[in-house]
């Protein structure tokens, strides 16, 4: 059986030092091996867009693609704020988030406010459109602005994350446990005691943590299945699928390069997201399952697919 990866990192609010001994601690307790680990700046996650990235179904609509490049639905947005699409373009009124807050000269903070108290549309899943009305500013429209206010905590100067490449044997823990009991579930008042997400939240004054964490700031993040892993290396340690022990198992199989970077983004594939569909896999598993699912997508053009799901070496 093959190796599980994943990727775990303290996030900004929770990296102290007594924080990272007790992930490192914990980690090695459960028999989970650390391959590498370091420290990456709030100023190298906002130059490299690497939370952008990592959130990227959201923050690709607030960062990372220019409104004239989304897939807005003309009609709805014409429908709901009385202004047609093409000429908000035209008229210059239309930015992402990360351009409406330079444009407004607003921090994240103040552009939340704005947001919140904006006419907003919802265009599908994590896609919200608002109408900003800031005193003294022109009228403008954004998308997804909420997400400025998480990306600020990533990158404002003097923050930072501290990041685990680990490896785990699935025989003696399985990738539902991992997270389930190792790092406990999003909301850390529901975590199990011994997780590192319910010391985080009952020891967090003696881990040098200013506040007690909840569901956005829970601590500790961690892949939700080796593919997710594979594509939070690719994307915080910039490692190359060739290189990568799981990509490089996937590329032999077929799967090409292009395929795995735009699956890497968490797209709807077969109707459903493509994340979802392989969480709390244990790597065969997910190997499998990527090896059907291209299959299915291909329609065969994947050279030998439909072989591929077969006992792993």
């Amino acid at each position: 059986m093959s190796t599980n990866a994943a990727f775990v990192f303290i996030k900004p609010h929770a990296n102290t030092a007594k924080a990272q001994e007790l992930v490192e601690k914990t980690l090695k307790a459960k028999g989970i091996t650390i391959v590498s680990q370091g420290e990456i700046l709030g100023e190298q996650i906002d130059e490299g867009k690497l939370i952008d990235q990592h959130y990227y179904a959201i923050a690709s609509k607030a960062t990372l693609v220019k409104p004239k490049d989304l897939p807005v639905p003309k009609d709805k947005f014409e429908k709901e704020f009385g202004l047609n699409w093409d000429s908000a373009l035209e008229q210059g009124i239309v930015f992402n988030a990360l351009d409406a807050a330079q444009f407004l000269g607003f921090n994240a903070s103040q552009l939340d406010e704005v947001w919140n108290a904006s006419k907003k549309v919802k265009f599908g899943g994590g896609f919200y459109c608002g109408r900003l009305e800031a005193p003294g500013k022109p009228v403008i429209y954004t998308f997804n602005a909420f997400f400025m206010t998480m990306r600020s905590k990533f990158v404002t100067p003097g923050t930072s994350i501290h990041y685990y490449s680990v490896e785990f044997s699935p025989n003696d823990l399985s990738w539902q446990n991992f997270r389930g009991q190792v790092l406990g579930p999003t909301d850390p008042a529901a975590a199990p005691a011994d997780s590192l997400r319910g010391i985080f939240y009952s020891k967090w004054a003696e881990l040098d943590l200013t506040y007690q964490p909840n569901v956005g700031d829970n601590g500790v993040h961690a892949s939700a299945s080796p593919f997710e892993g594979l594509a939070e290396r690719i994307n915080w340690l910039k490692a190359t699928i060739a290189s990568d022990s799981f990509g490089a198992r996937l590329l032999a199989a077929g799967l090409s390069e292009t395929l795995i970077r735009a699956w890497s983004v968490d797209p709807q594939v077969g109707g459903r997201s493509i994340f979802d569909q392989l969480e709390d896999t244990d790597v065969d598993e997910c190997f499998n399952r990527m090896a059907q699912l291209a299959s299915t997508e291909s329609n065969g053009g994947v050279a030998d697919i439909a072989k591929l799901s077969v006992e792993a070496k």
